[in-house]
């Protein structure tokens, strides 16, 4: 019976191996958030499709912020990177990106899960609203954060711009809460468990938060009014790539009929303009190719599906992703001008780059904001941060 189910068994890998309509390395390396985020538990997901689909070994290196996830990625050692939303700020060449061993990135987009039902958010300890007398969080809401510790990761500039723009939602910024700092964002979330700070951002379905739900201290997330149009542009001033979402997948929220949150793409699965199109054309195929495969392997990893792709988001895709949605007859000539526009922005900054730093300025950061703001102004896009 073991052999017959054994040999059922290899006969189901080898045909799905064959049926496997794409062609990857034997070995392929992604960098993605830290153990236990929403990030990796989709890659380890994905990977374990790829491996009986194809015999693909998928080795996943999680890091704990932005420079270390993209680092790899520049220097040539991984081919992709399933980040957040810090590829954007690398895109644009600011915050931890905006010195001088940086700069703008040429980041092209290969796909994102925008569409399973997750929000981000800075999530809170439940005990932590009986600091502000709200017993059980009943009334608390963002501008109650004012005097609770908030985490701050060091070196993961996207998690801190979200933190930031979900304070300005409340009405508050840094100097109204105590900043706690933390190595990365999975020892930020032990934090929230172990009690040594009282909220953290994340995306509602990273299995720390699971973790956090299920602790102690609990968990809670914070109302976000939909009507409330000055709250929700103070949170687009600090980030412009959100997007008013019903939730329903994460922590406290699963089996419930959802609620009111805001999100973006999480995550996005990037390589580089010089990544080799057929690289890319072939890994934009087996994500949706395999979806049937890891489907509801992780809390809302159906979101990679090809309905929910954003062709007018704000990071261009790269030219061999282009060439698979083209074939799957969803890439449009509208697709293709705001593509090509995503482009020439990044051209503008890298451009504006490499004559900064051929003047070398002494005041590095100031020098680079001007001429950023400059760029883009010339060019006629949004000057964004």
């Amino acid at each position: 019976m073991r052999l017959a189910t054994l040999a059922a068994a290899a006969c189901f890998a080898a045909s799905s191996a064959l049926a496997a309509d794409f062609q990857l390395p034997k070995q392929l390396v992604w960098t993605a958030y830290g153990t236990g985020s929403a990030g990796y538990n989709q890659a380890v997901a994905i990977g374990a499709a790829l491996q009986v689909a194809a015999g693909i070994n998928l080795r996943i290196l999680p890091a704990g912020n932005d420079v270390a996830r993209l680092e790899p990625l520049r220097q040539g050692k991984v081919p992709f990177s399933a980040n957040g939303i810090g590829v954007y700020l690398a895109q644009e060449g600011v915050f931890a990106f905006a010195g001088k061993d940086w700069g703008p990135q040429k980041i092209r987009l290969l796909a994102s899960n925008a569409g399973g039902g997750v929000a981000m958010s800075l999530g809170v300890a439940r005990d932590a609203c009986e600091k502000v007398g709200k017993p059980d969080c009943k009334g608390f809401t963002f501008a109650d954060l004012k005097g609770l510790r908030v985490a701050w990761i060091k070196g993961a500039p996207a998690l801190n711009v979200n933190s930031t723009a979900w304070l300005a939602y409340g009405g508050l910024g840094w100097d109204d809460v105590e900043k706690v700092e933390f190595g990365g964002f999975g020892a930020a979330w032990n934090g929230l468990v172990e009690g040594t700070v009282d909220a953290a951002f994340s995306a509602t379905n990273a299995g720390n938060c699971y973790e956090a739900a299920a602790g102690p201290r609990g968990l809670f997330w914070p109302p976000f009014d939909p009507t409330d149009e000055a709250a929700f542009r103070r949170l687009l001033t600090v980030a412009p790539y959100y997007i008013k979402v019903h939730a329903t997948v994460g922590a406290t929220i699963d089996g419930t009929e959802g609620r009111d949150m805001a999100a973006f793409a999480y995550p996005i699965l990037i390589g580089l303009d010089s990544t080799a199109p057929d690289l890319a054309y072939n890994m934009t195929k087996a994500m949706f190719e395999l979806l049937p495969m890891y489907s509801g392997k992780a809390p809302g990893i159906d979101g990679w599906g090809l309905q929910f792709q954003k062709f007018d988001w704000v990071i261009p895709y790269q030219k061999g992703a282009v060439r698979y949605y083209k074939e799957a007859g969803v890439w449009s000539d509208e697709a293709q001008a705001h593509n090509d526009r995503l482009i020439a922005r990044q051209d503008a900054l890298a451009k504006a780059w490499a004559a900064l730093r051929a003047e070398n300025p002494q005041d590095w950061e100031a020098a680079w904001k001007q001429k950023r703001r400059e760029a883009l102004k010339a060019g006629g896009f949004d000057t964004a941060f």
